[in-house]
Formats: structure tokens, sequence, C-alpha cells
């Protein structure tokens, strides 16, 4: 078994020395690696800070406070449903030793439709206004990125980046547009 684990190292020795050889005898490659990453000296990265956008960017404060309402609006209505239902379940509590087992059923079963229905009517309302949030926030990363396409126009930027705290370690300011971002959408959106 030793001399089987010393032929092995051996042999895996003997592999490496030749990946080894091979990949630095090969000079061609370097040198188009090295040529390639020279003509990229001219790539540039600029970044944006999305909560100064999210703060500052008219139209999207617009489709967050419409957002906001409509929350609170469906928010109302299925409050209201949950008071009828829980109205009702009172009263059967109440009044349900002084019922017959007929009306007693009836209402449990009245008492139970209701329940599903509220479930339905919340699981669907929460779908419509997943719906709208997605539609309304994929609406704004439309603008911006229309946006920064037209910016980039003569800016000569490769990339143009999103920045988020625990996102980035380093950022050097002078990359940074979010200034212009923000009064270009603004611009944009009072012509409109």
């Amino acid at each position: 078994m030793k001399n089987f684990t010393f032929g092995l190292n051996i042999a895996l020795f003997a592999a490496v020395a030749v990946l080894f050889y091979w990949h630095f005898s090969n000079k061609p490659q370097n040198k188009t690696v090295i040529a390639s990453s020279a003509n990229a000296g001219n790539f540039r990265v600029a970044y944006f800070e999305m909560d100064t956008v999210q703060n500052q960017f008219e139209y999207l404060k617009e489709v967050r406070n419409g957002l906001l309402a409509k929350d609170q609006s469906l928010g109302k209505q299925l409050s209201i449903m949950q008071n009828e239902f829980t109205k009702k379940y009172q009263e059967l509590q109440s009044r349900g030793a002084s019922m017959s087992q007929a009306e007693l059923a009836a209402k449990q079963q009245e008492l139970v439709e209701m329940d599903k229905n509220l479930k339905t009517k919340k699981q669907a309302m929460e779908q419509e206004m997943a719906d709208e949030s997605t539609r309304k926030l994929q609406d704004v990363k439309k603008k911006i990125e229309d946006y920064l396409k037209t910016y980039n126009k003569d800016k000569g930027y490769a990339y143009i980046l999103s920045s988020s705290s625990d996102l980035f370690y380093y950022k050097d300011s002078v990359y940074n547009i979010t200034n212009d971002l923000v009064k270009g959408l603004n611009d944009l959106y009072k012509k409109k």
C-alpha cells in the first residue's frame, strides 16, 4: 500500500510538471492576452446611488404613493369584510343556544362560505397588488434604463451600475452619476 501511494505521488508530480511546462512554454497565447487587456484601457464604469434615485425621482415617488394608496384601499375593503364576518360569528355565538339545529347548521354554513369568500378575496387582492407593483416598478426600471441609454451615448461607459452599500466596498466618487441621472429623469418626467 505504501508503494502504491508513493507511485501515485510520483505520477501526480510528473503530471503537474508537464502541465506547468505546457502552460508557460506557450508564449503566443500570453501575448494575445496582454494585447487584449491593453485594448481594454478605455473600459469605464459609472454608478448611481439607487436610494438617492428612490428619494428624488418624482415619478418613482408618485408610483410608490399610488401603490401605497391602493394597498390601503384594499386593506380597508378586507377589513370591512373581516368585521362583517366577525359580527356574524359573534351573533352566532350569542344566539346559538336558542337556535334550532337546522338554523344553527344554516348559520354555520353561511360562516364557512363567508370565510371561504374572505380568503379568496384576500388572495385575489394580494395577487392584484403584487402584479400591479411588479408592473409599475418594471416601468420605472425601463424609464431609468432608457434614460441611461440616451445619457451614455456621449459618455462612453461600458457599464452603469446601481450602487448599494452592501454590494460595493469601494467607489470613486468621480464616477458617481447620481445627480445627473436624477436631474435628467425628473426633467424628462416633467416634460411628459
